[in-house]
């Protein structure tokens, strides 16, 4: 092997140390501009209808897709079903509590696409939820931004796959930096997308913790605010139907915005994990800088997603395109 075939190893080998999650050179903006040029426009009237039928296609929409990148990158295999050899992702216990309506929309917006016969089989599911959440974003009053695309549909989803790569409501900040750092986010990224919360609901049980058996000296969490903790055991008294819901904010609960912020300085965060960004001096500045400054929470928000959409992105042989975004061709 000659020398300048060394090198070049060695400087690959370095880059991929240093970047282990960036593939997002195949990724760009106007990616289907000659196959499919209306693509954009395609989804999001798709995503709109969705959006004027049920507000729950937000939160499912955001939510979809991060649980989709966290688990073997953005590659739509949280959509994938189950059969009767696999268990696929969506049916891991982290993922059974994600809203049909986030499903339902892609699904739709791919039948969209793939009705127009130059788009037939030409544009991923990956990037159909990408550009659905970037919808859903912008719809619910958050900031619009151009959407990297050109992923592969992924070929495997299983439930194993799913341990420990997604956020508990009781984390903390240690345990979430950790988390978001192996998929090559940074504490101020996991804190602009935190915020998505701001216009999502959970089911009680993810949360009863905080308001009833938090400690032997405190049922309940002290860092809740008293008034909010009362209004949460209002809404989710003991042995509720596990299937209520309620919002995460209290607040703007369909807005996108920076209020989110603002309830954990009032201590609203409804999670462990939400509230610790304000209960904590490593994070608490961002949060109070971002309480007052929108335009800069949505910056760097617009930054988050776009390196969150870069996450484990599918290239070559390791990916497709899928016929049928919930099975594999």
């Amino acid at each position: 092997m000659g020398r300048l075939s060394v090198v070049m190893i060695a400087m690959w080998s370095i880059l991929f140390v240093l970047f282990p999650h960036s593939t997002s050179a195949q990724l760009r903006q106007n990616y289907y501009a000659n196959v499919c040029p209306n693509v954009e426009n395609i989804v999001r009237n798709v995503v709109t209808q969705k959006f004027q039928q049920t507000f729950v296609t937000v939160p499912a929409t955001l939510r979809l897709f991060f649980h989709d990148c966290f688990v073997q990158g953005c590659d739509a295999s949280v959509i994938v079903a189950s059969s009767g050899s696999n268990t696929a992702e969506k049916d891991h216990p982290d993922n059974l509590s994600l809203a049909g309506d986030g499903f339902d929309t892609v699904i739709k917006a791919k039948a969209a696409v793939d009705a127009i016969p130059s788009c037939t089989n030409k544009v991923s599911c990956a990037d159909i939820l990408a550009m659905a959440t970037r919808d859903v974003v912008a719809l619910s009053g958050g900031p619009s931004y151009a959407v990297e695309l050109g992923r592969l549909d992924g070929l495997s989803s299983t439930a194993a796959s799913v341990n420990g790569k997604l956020p508990q409501p009781t984390f903390n900040l240690n345990q979430l930096n950790s988390l978001f750092a192996a998929n090559g986010l940074t504490q101020t990224d996991m804190i602009a997308l935190s915020a998505a919360h701001t216009v999502g609901f959970s089911h009680c049980g993810k949360f009863a913790n905080r308001i009833y058996n938090f400690s032997n000296q405190n049922p309940v969490d002290p860092t809740l605010n008293q008034n909010y903790a009362s209004q949460l055991q209002s809404m989710c008294p003991r042995n509720v139907d596990p299937r209520i819901a309620i919002n995460m904010d209290p607040t703007t609960p369909r807005t996108f915005d920076n209020v989110y912020f603002q309830n954990l300085q009032q201590g609203k965060g409804l999670f462990t994990s939400d509230q610790v960004l304000f209960t904590d001096r490593r994070s608490k500045p961002t949060v109070n800088a971002w309480s007052s400054n929108s335009p800069a929470f949505q910056k760097a928000f617009i930054t988050a997603m776009t390196k969150l959409g870069r996450v484990g992105v599918k290239t070559g042989s390791n990916g497709n395109i899928r016929r049928d975004c919930s099975a594999f061709n």
